[in-house]
């Protein structure tokens, strides 16, 4: 398959799943859960999902236990509202990515303001 026909169905999943994970009504999934990055194997059988909350990693890893349990009905909701001929097993993973950003972007502030404090 075509690289430009992957990387067009691995944006359409990670819009769709945006939506789908807005609907779920698992108490252990963040309401603060965001999709990082989408990978879909060249065949369509897997497609990981990487997600982090901003709550932190152990809210991450909650979600992502009860995701697990969720990804059949994400999987048949997938389906539907892309109308794939094969849709993607989705592997969900917890990612700390957002986490690690806002630490980096704290110490960055306090950089700035210890450089304005010196001049």
């Amino acid at each position: 398959m075509a690289g430009f026909k992957i990387n067009r169905i691995t944006s359409d999943v990670r819009v769709c799943l945006s939506e789908l994970l807005r609907e779920v009504k698992d108490p252990r999934v963040s309401k603060l859960l965001s999709i990082v990055k989408v990978d879909v194997t060249n065949d369509l059988s897997y497609a990981t999902v990487y997600v982090s909350a901003i709550e932190g990693y152990e809210a991450t890893v909650q979600s992502v236990k009860a995701l697990k349990g969720a990804s059949g009905y994400l999987r048949r909701e997938l389906g539907a509202h892309l109308k794939l001929r094969k849709v993607p097993e989705l592997r969900f993973i917890a990612d700390d990515s957002i986490g690690h950003s806002a630490k980096i972007s704290k110490i960055i502030e306090s950089f700035k303001e210890e450089n304005n404090e010196q001049e």
